[in-house]
């Protein structure tokens, strides 16, 4: 499947597109709960497109022509995430030149999205819930309440009730919040829209880059894209394409890159590379000891049990390195099953 590059134009940069069981049920849930006046909570890993689902929910809501407004509270300080949120009023603290309406005044009639709410301090909260069950505040400064009528969609990508039951998060605002708990599916469980995504995401670079032919993969690198493991879900995935285009010559998409930190010259940042890939290059440069050059002799004078289980470690570990420690691209690089790569990776003791 592929679509015209002309096409790319209307497209909006932030339509979610799918065709998957799991997308479609997602989608299903939105429209069933959109038009209920409820607080919503989005709980999905990074890259899952949270704020999309948000931006749904209220456009097919009966505020749809109410203003939508957005905070990431991982972007702001916890000192500054009250005055952002209630507003402020003239000479609340210095530099407040003049009275500043927040958030919820910004959304009034219709909706807030509090993105990364796990992130807000517990003082911030306790005001926050009084908007979800009284719709008032005070501005920061002020005395007297402010009312408002604004519907909360909330997200976060971590264990919210976990962090209710460490005090970490006020267990009443997740109460309220959680009239409807939405858990947006990872892209490693939508196996029927990668490729879909990716073509869309080609194409849009490719328009962007003012070229006039239509991308397209080749079956090597259908395999790369459907046998990867996505830790960074959609947000990975147009990265990854966007540089896949952009660097290749012609249209045929042939070579994919999921790591671009992998330096062409020899590596001396040894301080900064992650501990997992530390232990894989240690465990492969063992066995590559007896795999590599010279040691193929050496290989064939061992015994067979041990040769066969050095071979075997080293090319796991090659695997796992190349694959960028996706356990799921390692195995099908191997031409084994997800469980017999583990299998064999723990056998191993990799």
């Amino acid at each position: 499947m592929a679509y015209a590059v002309s096409g790319y134009r209307e497209k909006s940069p932030g339509e979610a597109l799918g065709q998957s069981e799991a997308f479609l049920t997602f989608q299903e849930q939105i429209s069933r709960v959109a038009p209920i006046d409820r607080p919503v909570l989005i709980l999905g890993e990074r890259g899952t497109g949270k704020e999309l689902a948000a931006s749904r929910i209220h456009f097919l809501s009966g505020r749809w022509q109410k203003p939508l407004v957005t905070l990431n509270c991982a972007a702001l300080t916890p000192t500054l995430i009250g005055s952002e949120l209630f507003g402020y009023e003239k000479g609340a603290f210095t530099g407040a030149d003049s009275r500043q309406a927040g958030r919820f005044e910004q959304a009034a009639d219709g909706t807030v999205f509090l993105d990364e709410i796990g992130n807000i301090p517990m003082e911030v909260q306790e005001k926050i819930l009084r908007v979800v069950e009284y719709g008032s505040f005070e501005r920061v400064g002020a005395s007297r309440p402010v009312h408002v009528d604004v519907r909360m969609v909330a997200a976060a990508n971590v264990d919210l009730a976990a962090m209710a039951r460490a005090g970490e998060f006020k267990q009443d605002l997740l109460d309220r919040l959680s009239f409807e708990v939405l858990y947006v599916p990872p892209l490693r469980e939508r196996q029927g829209d990668i490729l879909l995504l990716a073509e869309y995401f080609a194409g849009r670079m490719t328009y962007e880059l003012g070229r006039d032919h239509v991308p397209e993969f080749s079956l090597d690198a259908q395999n790369a894209l459907q046998g990867y493991d996505w830790p960074g879900n959609v947000r990975e995935l147009k990265n990854v394409v966007e540089r896949a285009v952009y660097r290749s010559p012609d249209p045929m998409i042939r070579k994919i890159s999921f790591n671009p930190f992998v330096s062409p010259w020899k590596d001396r940042l040894g301080d900064g590379i992650a501990g997992e890939r530390k232990k894989a290059d240690k465990d492969a440069g063992a066995a590559t000891e007896i795999v590599d050059g010279a040691g193929l002799a050496a290989l064939a004078n061992k015994p067979l049990k041990e040769a066969v289980s050095a071979y075997e470690k080293f090319r796991l570990s090659e695997a796992l390195s190349a694959s960028r420690f996706s356990q799921k691209q390692a195995a099908n690089c191997l031409g084994l099953t997800y469980d017999q790569f583990r299998g064999l990776k723990k056998k191993h003791g990799l």
